[in-house]
């Protein structure tokens, strides 16, 4: 068995902002989403370098 190296073995924290409440770690999870979603939206593609002439 793979131990942890943090305890889960209690409840999660909550944020609460008016009639919102979502857990921290799910909290982080969709900001490190909406990050990703950006640089793939920011970054270009890769190309590939034609020589010239042909």
């Amino acid at each position: 068995m793979v131990l942890l190296a943090i305890s889960l073995n209690h409840p999660a924290h909550f944020f609460n902002w008016g009639f919102i409440s979502i857990s921290i770690p799910n909290l982080i999870m969709i900001g490190i989403i909406f990050v990703l979603f950006f640089l793939a939206l920011l970054l270009p593609f890769p190309t590939h370098d034609k020589p010239k002439g042909k």
